[in-house]
């Protein structure tokens, strides 16, 4: 699957009287995913509105192993398999949108590494790919998890947001 053709398959403006529009969109390889299309969708918007970004596009793939990996390879010269791949579409290329303008961008996650990491961690891997969800949102927000200090940031926003959701925290949750 190519990133933009299947990008906008669900989805929609999502108005709430007390906040800004988003459209979110999120499409499967199989497509018949609605209930894990909505979650996403919660998350990616969840995410948007703790940090008041004033409206906004988001696209959000799931694909699979292969997919991602080409991706990958493709955008950012690694190999193999990722969980998420984020693609901020504002502005010039390097240069971090910042969380005051409307947002634009494209979420690619992999639904086999979620499987993967949800059977490690102990939970659903539509749980994971919520994690993903609020992953790839904070990166459009301008969040890094590159160094230890900021990566310890970034894991406790995405708990906090995920918390709030009702699934409570899903990263650094390891099943032994």
């Amino acid at each position: 699957m190519e990133i933009g053709a299947a990008l906008y398959a669900t989805g929609g403006w999502v108005s709430m009287a007390d906040g800004p529009e988003y459209e979110i969109s999120v499409a499967t390889e199989s497509g018949d995913e609605e209930p894990l299309h909505e979650q996403v969708s919660q998350a990616v918007r969840a995410t948007l509105r703790h940090h008041s970004v004033p409206g906004g596009s988001v696209s959000v793939a799931i694909v699979d192993d292969d997919t991602i990996a080409s991706l990958n390879r493709k955008h950012l010269d690694h190999s193999g398999p990722t969980d998420v791949l984020t693609f901020d579409l504002r502005g010039e290329r390097g240069q971090p949108a910042s969380s005051n303008e409307p947002v634009d961008g494209e979420i690619v996650m992999s639904v086999d590494t979620a499987k993967r990491e949800a059977a490690a961690r102990g939970h659903t891997s539509n749980a994971e790919l919520a994690l993903y969800a609020v992953h790839g949102t904070l990166h459009l927000l301008g969040y890094d998890d590159h160094e230890d200090a900021d990566a310890q940031r970034m894991h406790a926003m995405e708990n906090l947001i995920l918390t709030e959701l009702g699934l409570g925290a899903v990263f650094g949750t390891i099943s032994t």
